[in-house]
């Protein structure tokens, strides 16, 4: 029963089970619908497999989601934790993707399914609009039940659950009216002089009046069993179907008025519940939609097959995730999780033109050899259709190998497929490439599915066109900062080194962030770190010139407080308006001791062999490029044998959300835990949380030095 602490029994199978599982979470919380994700072995993708509560149409765009989906279901898996979206403006806000493919009122909760063996999935619940919009610490307490008896469904289960291409449509239990709302009912309605409908969650009409079939121009046989935007084709209008999903989603009463041809206004008041939507049919009232009337009075004709409620919103959906693709990668992994599955496509080849070939940039569904056989055909070939495409610019679509070998006779034979869709890929009038969706079996294109996905083509050429300018720029800049760095470390007889720098995770430009290591003589050496202000250009060339100069004054012979002067000399030279902070240490392994000048830099950190490491305070002077006439205090710190020294840039400690002070005191931590590793060990270890973390916001560079004995080349116990 709802709220029990057992799982649902009685099921015949696995999937049953959970099934009864998820009717039983939605029927317990209160929700009008619910969704049951599994996540695909092997793979990072989460698919739908039960559904409740809403038409099976209208999970189109969500039946399968890459687990890195900017959803909130994908959040609370990835968390471990309830995602609570009180309302659709938070939605919007927080979710924009999938706001803009459910447009609705209405209130929602995704829970992670984390058992004991594994986390397995996530369920997805959602309520009317009028539901308060906090969520009670019980209604949160009973949904993360919910979720972990599910889980322990799956960890206790000797079968692995099933993953069907479409999902399960579980029952909730409807209530149950009395003898009444037979013919008795009927006839009290009869006798009205308005009309009375009923449609089911999927939209078809279980039930209808004289009255409303004389107002609708149809016979109730007509009506029954069809869907009204199929039956009547002046209903057939995005528009009208759109407040029908309004209210299947919302579970909000919905009102609007249509133009039934021609001239007679119609009013429809539709109140749905968890059973279906009952339809009040009033006549009179003005049309909501102010088209022309001559669009009005003129019935569209008929689809030879009837769209599928949703698709409009399914291509909603997909557009908004193409603008999120940024690489090519990112491309090839959306339309094959996301494209393919929506139209029931097994494989993916990305073709982009370049110098008069097609070039292969992603594909999925394929042998290895099969894409080296169409990589760089000549726009003009004739083995496949997709050099034609692309010139003449229009879609070709095979249902058949037959229709295939009839103009391309040796296509089919390469891989095996059995439908095609070429897709030509055009922006601006300028042939970008062609996209290949392909089938293992026979598949009829119906004249709506060749519609969005003409439509849909167009899109794909923008996003490839913007992931191929991101990923040449993001070689560039690569490039660029490779050559501004310096290629290897130098090997020095008494003194270990490693570095490691991770550029910032937020978009092309080149890094400000700089380090060196010097020999300058058998027993002495030199090492520089600093960082530019900002990410540009402009950043990264005075990087190079700062670097350069501190190269020139300390193989030169000057002194730690002379090697920033003169370089701060020269930036007034420049006349930069960029600043720079530096520190520069002069290490003397003969006589174990470094010298430090810092130019408004971060201070190291110190840790001797047998000690813990520590802030090393050295004295700054003022950043590079404020004032000329500046003089930078010299600091002095002993350099034993074995002492590990780590010079590093701001942006491995200040984090957003987090107190560098703190951030400074983990760094010390970690390098105390790896103070006997590998100095390269030890430099992971210290940059491994930014690495993680992906997207930080600023450079993040590390240098680390560590004296060995003189005598035997290594470090002290």
């Amino acid at each position: 029963m709802p709220g029990s602490n057992e799982p649902p029994r009685g099921a015949g199978s696995l999937d049953e089970a959970l099934g009864a599982a998820l009717a039983d979470t939605v029927r317990g919380t209160g929700a009008s619908m619910g969704g049951l994700y599994l996540i695909e072995d092997g793979e990072p993708v989460l698919r739908l497999v039960a559904l409740c509560g809403l038409p099976l149409e209208f999970s189109a765009p969500w039946q399968r989601l890459p687990l890195s989906a900017p959803v909130p279901v994908a959040d609370a898996i990835h968390d471990d934790r309830l995602v609570w979206i009180e309302s659709q403006a938070e939605m919007a806000r927080r979710y924009p993707r999938a706001a803009a493919a459910l447009p609705y009122p209405f209130a929602l909760a995704a829970a992670p399914l984390s058992g004991v063996r594994r986390r397995w999935g996530g369920i997805v619940l959602m309520w009317p609009a009028g539901r308060p919009r906090r969520v009670t610490p019980r209604e949160h307490g009973h949904i993360v039940s919910s979720a972990r008896r599910t889980a322990r469904l799956l960890d206790d289960a000797t079968e692995q659950p099933g993953l069907p291409d479409l999902p399960r449509i579980v029952p909730v239990d409807a209530a149950h009216h009395p003898v009444q709302t037979g013919l008795a009912a009927a006839d009290y309605l009869e006798r009205l002089p308005e009309g009375a409908l009923s449609l089911d969650l999927e939209g078809r009409i279980t039930f209808a009046t004289e009255t409303a079939a004389r107002l609708l121009g149809r016979s109730v046989d007509r009506l029954l069993g069809t869907r009204p935007w199929h039956s009547l084709p002046w209903l057939d209008e995005p528009v009208h179907e759109d407040h029908y999903r309004t209210a299947v989603v919302s579970r909000m009463p919905v009102t609007f008025t249509a133009l039934r041809p021609p001239d007679q206004p119609l009013t429809f008041q539709l109140y749905p519940d968890n059973s279906g939507i009952s339809v009040r049919l009033v006549p009179g009232g003005e049309p909501a939609d102010a088209a022309s009337p001559s669009t009005a009075r003129q019935p569209a004709a008929r689809p030879t097959t009837p769209s599928p409620p949703g698709r409009l919103h399914q291509l909603v959906h997909l557009a908004a995730a193409l603008t999120e693709a940024v690489t090519v990668r990112d491309l090839v992994a959306l339309i094959a999780h996301q494209i393919l599955p929506a139209f029931g496509a097994q494989g993916l080849v990305l073709s982009a033109a370049d110098a008069g070939r097609l070039k292969i940039t992603g594909y999925h569904g394929y042998p290895a050899e099969v894409v080296e056989r169409l990589d760089a055909l000549a726009l003009d070939t004739d083995l496949t259709p997709a050099g034609q495409v692309l010139a003449s610019g229009t879609p070709a679509f095979f249902a058949h190998p037959s229709e295939m070998a009839a103009r391309f006779p040796g296509a089919p034979r390469i891989s095996g497929k059995q439908a095609w869709a070429f897709l030509p890929l055009v922006v601006s009038g300028r042939p970008v490439g062609c996209c290949i969706l392909s089938y293992d079996h026979p598949h009829a294109f119906t004249a709506e599915e060749r519609a969005v996905l003409t439509s849909l083509s167009g899109l794909i050429a923008q996003a490839l066109d913007r992931a191929r300018l991101y990923d040449a720029k993001h070689r560039l800049v690569g490039e660029l900062q490779r050559a501004l760095l310096p290629r290897a470390l130098p090997r020095l007889r008494y003194l270990d080194v490693a570095a490691r720098y991770l550029p910032a995770g937020h978009g092309l430009e080149v890094g400000g962030d700089f380090f060196d290591v010097l020999r300058l003589n058998e027993t002495t050496a030199a090492a520089v770190i600093g960082d530019v202000e900002g990410h540009s250009m402009a950043a990264a060339a005075l990087m190079g010139q700062v670097r350069t100069a501190v190269h020139a004054h300390a193989t030169a012979g000057a002194s730690p407080d002379e090697v920033l002067a003169r370089t701060n000399r020269l930036l007034a030279d420049l006349d930069s308006e960029l600043l720079v902070s530096c520190l520069y240490a002069h290490l003397d392994l003969a006589r174990h001791q470094v010298s430090f000048a810092s130019a408004g830099h971060v201070p190291p950190l110190l840790r001797h062999a047998a000690g813990p490491a520590a802030v090393l305070h050295v004295e700054p002077g003022p950043l590079l490029g404020i004032d000329t006439g500046v003089r930078y205090p010299v600091t002095q710190a002993p350099l034993h044998p074995g002492t590990t020294l780590v010079l590093y840039t701001d942006g491995l400690v200040e984090l957003p959300g987090t107190d560098t002070t703190r951030a400074t005191a983990d760094l010390a931590g970690r390098l105390d835990a790896g103070g006997g590793h590998d100095l390269e060990d030890t430099a992971d270890r210290l940059v491994g949380r930014s690495a993680s973390a992906g997207q930080h916001t600023d450079d993040v560079t590390v240098l680390l030095l560590r004296a060995t004995h003189p005598d035997t080349g290594t470090t002290s116990p």
